[in-house]
């Protein structure tokens, strides 16, 4: 693992340019995949991309956050902030891979559900809750991989999961350092303090027994050198479905509950 370093650099290098997004990551790793479309209710909702794919030799569902490069992948992708459709995208894809005992595969990336009035007409609390409800009793294995930025209900809507993993230099929160700051400081100009206090890092929440495993990003960040890390991160997904597909179901949906029901830590 590279040397150490501060909640603001992480922030700097999860948003960073050049980092992979999701597309990135498929094309790498998931040269087969197959999208699937639509919430079969509103319509297709791109911030979330979905579909069937081989891990070498196991079939899953693989479904993704998107945020996109360029301005107008951006602006096509929303800036990877799903509306309601896109978690119903997600759940219904989800469902399907458990009819087909299919594992599946979340990659998160997103600064936040979309906050907008269209998105909150068409239910967008709900949708996260009932996603966050739906996927604990999901009778397939599920692994969740945050990639870059996990911003609040937007990224756990899809972060119910038997494992969850990150990168080592991605980010997982209750909302952005800047909006931290403004309603804590009521300064948004003091978001790198915030960052320090919010304990948002992979290190900071494998320590808190949140996230299961840090992938190493090795001497340099994603955005310098993917491949390898991408390489690795294939097989030990890999291992990681055969491990979770031995498990007898019951006892793998009392273990995803239970881990959830142990979050927090309290002195006193």
């Amino acid at each position: 693992m590279s040397v150490e370093k501060t909640a603001w650099e992480v922030v700097q290098l999860a948003r960073h340019p050049k980092r992979p997004t999701s597309s990135n990551l498929i094309e790498s790793v998931f040269p087969d995949f197959l999208e699937l479309h639509g919430d079969q209710t509103f319509g297709d909702d791109h911030s979330v991309i979905g579909g069937i794919a081989h891990l070498f030799d196991m079939p899953i569902t693989l479904i993704a956050q998107e945020k996109g490069k360029t301005t107008d992948e951006k602006i096509y992708r929303n800036f990877g902030m799903a509306h309601p459709e896109g978690y119903r995208k997600a759940y219904r894809l989800a469902k399907q891979a458990e009819k087909f005992h299919r594992p599946v595969l979340f990659i998160i990336d997103t600064p936040g559900a979309y906050p907008g009035i269209g998105a909150e007409e068409r239910g967008q609390a709900m949708m996260i809750a009932k996603s966050i409800q739906s996927y604990f009793t999901l009778e397939t294995p599920i692994i969740s991989v945050i990639l870059s930025e996990g911003g609040s209900g937007g990224a756990l809507a899809i972060g119910i999961a038997d494992r969850v993993w990150m990168f080592e230099n991605a980010t997982y929160s209750i909302l952005s350092p800047e909006g931290f700051a403004s309603i804590l400081y009521k300064d948004a100009s003091k978001a790198k303090d915030a960052a320090q206090n919010m304990k948002l890092t992979s290190k900071d929440l494998l320590d808190f027994s949140i996230i299961d495993k840090i992938i190493d990003e090795g001497d340099k960040a994603l955005h310098e050198n993917p491949i390898p890390v991408f390489n690795l991160f294939k097989t030990q997904l890999y291992d990681e479905f055969k491990q979770l597909k031995q498990v007898p179901l019951p006892e793998l949906l009392e273990a995803r509950y239970q881990k959830y029901r142990k979050f927090g830590q309290f002195q006193g």
